[in-house]
């Protein structure tokens, strides 16, 4: 069985890497409670990780490996397309040396991470009006199980400082319950 050569974003691997691994981490965190308990709140799935790795071998595997290293360097998320895994939208957090590099081989270490899907869309809600004939419209999201509003500022790409002041209904930041409506800058 012939397999879909590994790619991410315009990079595509001369042959698959020898070994990868894909796990879950979830979010949970413990919160002291009286009489020396504590609390657990399951914050959910936080992303998928996806590693490996591989070498390049022959007489330009150096120059792979640096073409591979520019493609880490870009940053931001880009499309995997992996050979048993779904293709999934993922950031390259991981690349090194896993030996001293020779110009007809070398072997490297990967990793991925893919954050884990929720149903992220934008609810367009109407904040107030500032006249009979003018409505604003505000973006609003609606707080999902598990979410925090760190973790919603940094799915819409605002600061956590601007997603309070857009909200000074939220007395406690820290307590946000599944349902609500938080305005987006």
């Amino acid at each position: 069985m012939e397999l879909t050569p590994m790619r991410y974003k315009n990079y595509v691997w001369p042959h698959n890497p020898e070994t990868y691994t894909i796990s879950f981490a979830r979010k949970v965190v413990a919160q002291k409670v009286p009489y020396g308990r504590y609390g657990m709140q399951d914050l959910g799935l936080s992303y998928r990780m996806m590693e490996g790795e591989g070498a390049f071998a022959g007489e330009n595997a150096y120059d792979e490996f640096k073409k591979l290293a520019t493609v880490f360097y870009e940053g931001g998320a880009g499309v995997l397309v992996h050979p048993v895994w779904q293709t999934t939208k993922a950031y390259f957090v991981s690349l090194e040396l896993t030996q001293e590099p020779f110009q007809d081989y070398v072997r490297y270490r990967f990793a991925f991470w893919e954050e884990c899907e929720q149903d992220n869309s934008l609810v367009v809600a109407k904040a107030g009006e500032t006249s009979a004939a003018a409505k604003t419209e505000r973006k609003t999201c609606t707080v999902m199980r598990g979410d925090t509003l760190w973790a919603i500022a940094g799915r819409y790409g605002v600061t956590l400082g601007a997603l309070l002041a857009a909200n000074p209904q939220i007395k406690n930041p820290n307590y946000i319950t599944a349902g609500e409506q938080v305005m987006l800058p």
